[in-house]
């Protein structure tokens, strides 16, 4: 298959015409919601809304948005212009929302950054950073969440004893094995990526992983790859990239807290609890199947967030905003980022391709 062939493959995936299934899937979820549960007012908090805190919602989606450009501009060593940086993150965003929760952006990243001029070696090797950045904040960020909420992490008034053990089970696991692949990957990246290559071809070489192996192989010589492109990187580099990473993945936490205080007063302890689970959430969106999680996300809220917004309709109504915030917007800004990058990129008779496939 020629090159040519393979980016059309992969910008197929990219067609807006994905955007149809998640967003019914979304909308019929929440509309299913609001009729069971809708009772005269239900809305009435709306009257008492603090209009501030929805400005200070947008404001965290703008500031994060551009910390994501800023860190992809940094981590690429400066050879991105800003115009590139914004392009390449509207559209990993747009690719997360129209690909599976469990696939998500990344699949596609590292054929942006090839596409805006970077080698294929660099772009791998950046992807593997953003990934490597984005599981340690998770793998440090929760014994802090911990620490400061304990067990009112776990939503107990959602869930009966079984369930909510269970759920314990599996984020600790999750957390288990975030914290094992980060020190892989940072061991690789840093100090022996032969070694770490070794390893896991012969991890996967053993029965019942065999079915893996190749796609194990593959991934310990990307590791080796983005090794050897990355080392020399000055501390300053890397402290750069850790900061952005921090300040973004807060400030996506941030959002769900700022729509609840929107319209139900709330402490400081109360906001520090909801920015906790945001932690447990999104793990458990880990395992949607579906385009950018459409369905399970709307499906999980209630569980998490209903003790914080109020009565079942106010948590839709929330769940709404939130979802129209985080990722109907990305859909829209994706339709208009996409065909220009793809004019840029590829020419006017791509385009038309994409948007029509």
């Amino acid at each position: 298959m020629s090159n040519l062939q393979q980016d059309r493959q992969l910008l197929e995936k990219l067609s807006p015409s994905r955007m149809l299934l998640p967003v019914v899937i979304g909308l019929g979820v929440v509309g299913f919601m609001f009729w069971r549960s809708y009772k005269p007012g239900d809305l009435a908090p709306l009257a008492d809304a603090r209009p501030w805190w929805l400005l200070v919602t947008l404001l965290v989606l703008l500031v994060r948005d551009l910390g994501y450009v800023y860190r992809i501009k940094h981590i690429s060593e400066e050879t991105l212009s800003w115009k590139q940086s914004l392009d390449v993150i509207m559209i990993w965003e747009f690719a997360s929302c129209v690909l599976p929760s469990a696939v998500g952006g990344t699949a596609i990243a590292s054929f942006l950054l090839n596409k805006e001029g970077i080698p294929l070696g660099k772009s791998l090797a950046y992807v593997m950073v953003t990934a490597m950045l984005d599981n340690l904040y998770f793998v440090v960020a929760v014994p802090l969440v911990i620490l400061l909420a304990g067990d009112y992490i776990y939503p107990h008034e959602a869930l009966q004893g079984g369930f909510v053990l269970t759920l314990k089970i599996a984020f600790g696991l999750s957390y288990v094995f975030t914290l094992a692949y980060s020190g892989l990957m940072a061991y690789a990246l840093f100090v022996n990526p032969h070694s770490v290559k070794r390893l896991l071809v012969r991890l996967f070489s053993l029965k019942g992983l065999h079915r893996w192996r190749r796609r194990a192989y593959h991934h310990s010589l990307e590791m080796v790859h983005a090794s050897a492109q990355l080392r020399g990187n000055s501390l300053g580099y890397w402290l750069q990239a850790a900061l952005s990473t921090a300040f973004v993945w807060t400030a996506r936490y941030l959002v769900i807290g700022c729509l609840i205080a929107a319209f139900v007063p709330i402490t400081a302890g109360t906001f520090g609890i909801i920015f906790a689970r945001n932690l447990i959430y999104k793990v458990v969106l880990l395992v949607a199947i579906t385009p950018g999680g459409a369905g399970f996300a709307e499906g999980a809220f209630p569980t998490f967030f209903r003790k914080f917004a109020g009565s079942d309709t106010m948590t839709n109504f929330i769940l709404l905003l939130y979802r129209i915030v985080t990722y109907y917007l990305y859909l829209v800004l994706g339709t208009i980022f996409l065909p220009r990058w793809v004019g840029r990129v590829f020419g006017k008779k791509v385009v038309k391709e994409v948007m029509a496939s």
